[in-house]
């Protein structure tokens, strides 16, 4: 939470800032936020009350006609906040033996929830309950944003030289994600479908209002959880635990799964639930995982996935209009193919029955991209592009169940794994040690 105590500022335009942070309880000096008598200079002046025997050198003296920053607030001694009411109700605080001091200035102060709590339960605080504007700051609810905040806190630690395989970030972002989450009421929708929403993905069926919904029904979401703190910690312990200076997905959820049991205030229900997120952040990894080496065992997927879409397309608009396609080859007109688009459909359990519907449902996303002046392409159907996928890859399967899995790879094999993990290294962020734990993992994966 953030606590702002608001005095209006005067029109001088002159800003000073200030930062108190509170130090270990027994050794806390309100000089450090009033100032303080210069003993040096009463024996010049003659007088503890001269104001030329005194320092202004608190931080409520240098953000005087400006702003202070109170860091974890509500560790203070009481004495401290006494100031805080004198200063939002009169404009002024006491400082030592001296004077009033007139104050113009904002405080922005900041503190847990759990304080917060306390703070306002006891009713001799109630004088600067009034005069506080609580501003509840959630956890960061986005896994991309999430992800992000844990690369800048690497970088900014002893951790920045290790080699962090692409999605491990991800992966824990997935589990912390979850657990702030609160579980929608709204039909149809699932924690993954929920996380996935706030994080600006499509998913089908759903739309910016369904969005807006589900951040209305719980509006103190976030606001408990497990902080990035905690994933970092166990991010450390899975490089302390490792010979290399290389981890990857794996090593950071078998980290944050170990770390549940140290975590002290953590209820047993919810280390329960937390169990359960992080094998939902595997199985989301699992599925990265397989598509990230499908793709680097097919040779320009991107490519490959564009032409079978438009291949499909052509023939889907001939379908629903009832007409003929002509042959690349030969020029000849032929019937649109219904064993290539039921082999791309039933990828994804479109049924006999149900095909005219999605081929239509198809076209009419086309034709509603084109009237918007957009351009349908590979990404523009969440459920095509699943199709297109899984077909590009269901030919491929077994070459890659069987390369990866051999323990014993014959010499095409052999070249072929280098070729993949050449792949990996120069085009999706792997070093050699972590494309190979890849490899092996999707290997495991494919033989289950």
């Amino acid at each position: 939470n953030v606590m702002i105590e608001r005095i209006t500022f005067s029109e001088d335009k002159r800003v000073g800032i200030g930062t108190f942070t509170p130090s270990d309880p027994k050794s806390q000096d309100i000089a450090d936020l009033t100032g303080s008598i210069d003993f040096s200079t009463i024996g010049e002046f003659g007088s503890e009350s001269d104001p030329r025997a005194y320092r202004f050198d608190g931080e409520l003296n240098k953000a005087n006609r400006g702003m202070m920053e109170f860091q974890e607030m509500l560790k203070l001694d009481e004495k401290f906040l006494w100031n805080l009411l004198s200063l939002t109700q009169e404009g002024n605080f006491k400082a030592g033996r001296f004077a009033l001091i007139s104050a113009d200035e904002l405080i922005v102060a900041h503190t847990n929830e759990t304080e917060y709590r306390s703070f306002i339960s006891n009713k001799k605080n109630e004088a600067l309950h009034s005069r506080i504007i609580v501003m509840p700051i959630p956890y960061n609810l986005k896994v991309s944003q999430e992800e992000l905040i844990y690369e800048k806190m690497i970088k900014e630690s002893d951790m920045a030289h290790v080699h962090i395989a692409p999605h491990a970030l991800k992966a824990a972002a997935i589990f912390s994600v979850l657990t702030r989450l609160e579980v929608p009421k709204k039909q149809g929708v699932d924690l993954i479908k929920k996380m996935r929403l706030y994080d600006g993905e499509n998913v089908e069926g759903f739309n910016s209002v369904d969005l807006e919904e589900l951040k209305k029904e719980f509006p103190n979401e976030g606001m408990n959880g497990i902080d990035p703190r905690y994933i970092i910690n166990r991010i450390s312990s899975a490089i302390i635990r490792k010979e290399i200076p290389s981890i990857n997905a794996l090593d950071v959820l078998r980290a944050l799964k170990d770390g549940l049991d140290q975590h002290a205030s953590i209820s047993q229900e919810d280390r329960e639930k937390y169990m359960n997120y992080i094998a939902v952040a595997r199985r989301e990894y699992d599925e990265i995982a397989k598509n990230e080496v499908q793709k680097a065992f097919v040779y320009s997927y991107e490519e490959s996935a564009k032409t079978l879409m438009n291949n499909y397309l052509d023939n889907v608009e001939a379908f629903c209009n009832k007409n003929k396609i002509l042959d690349p080859l030969t020029g000849e007109e032929m019937n649109p193919d219904e064993k290539l688009m039921r082999s791309i459909e039933e990828q994804i359990g479109i049924s006999e029955n149900a095909k005219k519907a999605f081929r239509e449902e198809i076209l009419i996303r086309i034709s509603a991209y084109a009237r918007k002046g957009k351009r349908f392409d590979y990404n523009s159907h969440e459920r095509l592009r699943e199709a297109i996928q899984k077909k590009l890859f269901a030919d491929l399967k077994d070459i890659v169940k069987i390369t990866t899995s051999s323990k014993m790879p014959d010499e095409s094999q052999l070249k072929k794994i280098n070729e993949v993990v050449a792949r990996l290294v120069d085009e999706h962020g792997y070093n050699t040690t972590s494309a190979n734990e890849l490899l092996q993992y999707v290997g495991s994966l494919l033989n289950r």
